[in-house]
């Protein structure tokens, strides 16, 4: 049995941008606090092995997603959870005035930044 703390400082970036701060890991995936600030726009990326589940903490926001079926842009507020599946195109970004926040978990667990490829997305990114 595993227990941690929200870390006080962002841990690291995430490929497409965004602060995150390493919350659990285990055998069947991972979970991370990410935060966008307002105005940011995240590169446009897809993963090779691993599905996300986001549910939204606080702020503004919206996420385009694509898969070979469709594609849509989705607002972020709180309260919303989205999926990423495996091999889905997505960019996000922060339209409040303040940051974004979201849980993000991901499985099976992150294997390293090598996972991610950006791609063109619905958005110029600023990052």
């Amino acid at each position: 049995m595993k227990e941690t703390v929200l870390p006080d400082a962002p841990d690291a970036k995430s490929p497409a941008g965004a602060d995150i701060r390493f919350i659990m890991d285990g055998t069947t995936g991972n979970m991370i606090h990410s935060t966008v600030p307002p105005g940011q726009i995240n590169r446009a990326t897809v993963h090779r092995s691993v599905s996300e589940f986001w549910y939204v903490l606080e702020g503004e926001g919206e996420i385009w997603r694509r898969d070979e079926r469709e594609e849509r842009v989705t607002s972020l507020a709180p309260g919303v959870s989205i999926d990423i599946p495996v091999g889905t195109a997505f960019q996000y970004r922060c339209t409040g005035e303040v940051p974004l926040t979201f849980i993000c978990i991901t499985m099976p667990p992150w294997p390293g930044d090598q996972e991610a490829s950006h791609v063109d997305g619905a958005w110029a990114s600023t990052v």
